[in-house]
């Protein structure tokens, strides 16, 4: 059984270099969509791809909406050929609302979940570094979590840190260098020691001194996304506050642009993995999509 990977129009820059990729078919015009701007889709020589393992990779930024359409669309085609395949994010869309709040709102990322399992048959689901990663909810369905952050990590010890002192799992990795979440969920996602924080309202946080001495320290902030990038900033601030030397940042999606390049401007060093077609991404995740998708399952 071979593999094939078809990826959306905002995962093409992650199949560079990988074996059988299926792009899309576009219109006549050579375009994916009609002059209303509906999403055109075809998936060529459809017949040869049964009873292979079929891979939909796809990235859910910088078009979230348009490139959830465009998702279904390539499912429906495999549903309706009675192919059922496995989905590849790495970036999962509609993430950051995992969690009913308030009435009247939706847990969308189980709702996606539960579409592509239920109605699309989708064997297995792998997502990097989710931001409802190790929730509850998740553990119903059959989703692979896989992390980008030992790539991160590798490169700022490789630059900043000693080698002799890789501790795996550990809050230290390096010499002088301090891994830190900057809260309670990165924490909860990525394993990493993270400082307490109290949300005051809607637009304020205060950051408690941390428990650990920083002075002459550099800290690496890991995270899972950049958007505005206005935690991350005042997490900076706090570190440079509590003696921090220098302050790197670790982040596996941007998601705004805007966000990134602030986030840039102000720490010493930005390691930005290329989940999302981001200019300034700086770390590619093509071995991590070769060795999930090189093997004859998804187990």
């Amino acid at each position: 059984m071979s593999t094939h990977i078809i990826p959306t129009s905002t995962a093409e820059h992650l199949v560079r270099g990988l074996e059988r990729v299926i792009f899309p078919a576009k219109n006549r015009e050579g375009k994916r969509y009609f002059p209303d701007s509906e999403i055109y889709l075809k998936i060529p020589e459809i017949a040869k791809l049964k009873n292979q393992r079929i891979v939909v990779l796809h990235s859910g930024a910088p078009k979230p909406n348009q490139g959830l359409i465009e998702l279904e669309i390539i499912l429906e085609i495999l549903k309706n050929n009675k192919i059922k395949p496995e989905v590849f994010f790495s970036y999962f869309p509609y993430s950051q609302q995992d969690k009913i709040f308030e009435k009247g709102e939706a847990n969308l990322a189980e709702g996606l979940v539960k579409k592509l399992v239920n109605y699309y048959q989708v064997r297995k689901i792998f997502i990097i570094d989710p931001h409802f990663g190790r929730e509850k909810w998740a553990g119903k369905y059959p989703i692979k979590c896989i992390s980008a952050i030992p790539l991160l990590m590798k490169k700022a010890r490789r630059n900043f840190g000693s080698p002799s002192r890789i501790l795996p799992n550990k809050t230290w990795g390096g010499k002088d260098v301090l891994f830190l979440s900057p809260d309670k969920g990165g924490k909860r996602r990525t394993g990493i020691s993270g400082i307490k924080k109290e949300r005051i309202n809607s637009f304020r946080v205060k950051y408690f001194s941390p428990e650990i001495n920083l002075k002459g320290k550099t800290v690496a902030v890991v995270d899972d996304l950049i958007e505005t990038g206005a935690t991350l900033l005042k997490f900076h601030d706090f570190l440079k506050k509590s003696g921090a030397e220098k302050v790197i940042a670790l982040i596996t999606h941007g998601v705004l642009a805007s966000g990134v390049l602030k986030i840039k401007s102000r720490y010493q060093k930005l390691y930005l993995t290329n989940t999302i077609n981001q200019k300034e991404a700086n770390i590619d995740i093509a071995d991590l999509i070769s060795k999930t998708t090189s093997g004859p399952s998804g187990n």
